[in-house]
């Protein structure tokens, strides 16, 4: 992610490298649009902070997690957090226009950032994919989706989404421009021992994001969904249907949120004129705002839209707040799984 640009993109680097710059392309109007909408990232983070936290407390207080969906629900929340984590830092570095941080801190933060954003794409197709296994082979799945089913698939997904992680950790470095302001972002040319080839690194990884982090988790996705939507139908599970609602929101927000960036940032590398590069700018410059958003907004489907996470809601105000009893209904279920933890069946 090129979370901003120096005011005239030469496509090379400065100081420790001897590269010569090529004909400059102003980039005032797009760095300033991005720093006009990273004051969105704080308010963002707060909200995404506040509603995952949410989402930690009902779990913690009304679950437990020995059912499948629960924990991947927890690593989803996990993941989100992760992401959320590394905006202020970008913030402030739009703002400024001016990495502050050091490079090691380059490093940590572009890394940080990748890894919230690809566990969260692969725990989205895995809960669709578990709620695959749930509905269409309703009789086999307590079988296979087991405590241990689960606790290997997240393993699977952190360790995919730390190799994944590998290239920002190389690639991500604070130099110093021109105009002496320093500037963390992917290095564009090869690294000074040439051992790495950075420019087929980077589009490497431009590369893998599009198909293992947004093509085969949406294919994935709409087969899985597919299934479950043939099944319901045939066989009128009004039941499964409430069941399989939250996590169809969530996977529809989150593809809603962050297929335009992911068309803009293809676009963006594929820019060649002044121009273009300009106007892809811009673009990028929006849709990475419309994309950060869904971290803040996922949390309130979380707990509106499935009827148990409503249910403990309401109980959670209740009990901060007594005078609200007579204007909050809560149901039984969750009074009883307050005192006993256990989880009820459905979602």
């Amino acid at each position: 992610m090129n979370t901003t640009t120096p005011e005239y993109d030469y496509g090379f680097y400065t100081g420790e490298y001897d590269e010569k710059p090529v004909r400059p392309c102003p980039r005032d109007g797009d760095n300033y649009l991005g720093a006009q909408l990273s004051c969105l990232y704080f308010l963002m983070t707060l909200l995404s902070l506040f509603g995952n936290g949410l989402v930690l407390a009902i779990i913690y207080r009304f679950e437990k997690l020995t059912t499948v969906t629960n924990i991947f629900l927890l690593n989803l929340v996990v993941s989100d957090l992760i992401f959320m984590c590394s905006l202020p830092f970008w913030g402030i570095y739009q703002q400024l226009s001016n990495w502050i941080f050091g490079t090691i801190a380059c490093k940590i933060v572009g890394s940080t950032y990748y890894l919230g954003f690809y566990s969260s794409v692969l725990f989205l197709a895995l809960l669709t994919f578990d709620r695959h296994l749930a509905v269409v082979y309703s009789l086999a799945a307590p079988r296979l989706r087991r405590r241990s089913y689960a606790v290997a698939s997240c393993a699977g997904v952190w360790l995919v989404s730390s190799l994944a992680c590998i290239k920002p950790m190389i690639l991500y470095t604070s130099y110093t421009a021109y105009n002496g302001k320093v500037f963390c972002e992917e290095y564009p040319g090869n690294t000074s021992n040439n051992i790495i080839n950075a420019p087929l690194l980077k589009a490497a990884g431009m590369y893998l994001q599009l198909f293992l982090f947004f093509l085969f988790p949406l294919a994935v996705i709409v087969y899985c969904y597919i299934r479950i939507t043939i099944t319901v139908i045939s066989s009128r599970m009004v039941t499964k249907f409430k069941t399989v609602r939250l996590i169809f929101v969530i996977v529809l927000l989150f593809f809603v949120c962050w297929t335009p960036y992911n068309i803009v940032l293809l676009m963006h590398d594929k820019a060649s004129t002044c121009e273009q590069i300009q106007k892809v700018g811009n673009a990028l410059q929006v849709t990475r705002n419309v994309a950060y958003l869904y971290f803040c907004i996922s949390p309130i489907f979380y707990t509106f839209v499935g009827r148990k996470f409503q249910n403990h809601f309401r109980l959670l105000l209740v009990k901060r707040f007594p005078c609200l009893k007579k204007h909050v209904a809560v149901s039984q279920t969750s009074r009883t799984n307050l005192s006993t933890k256990s989880t009820p069946n459905e979602i």
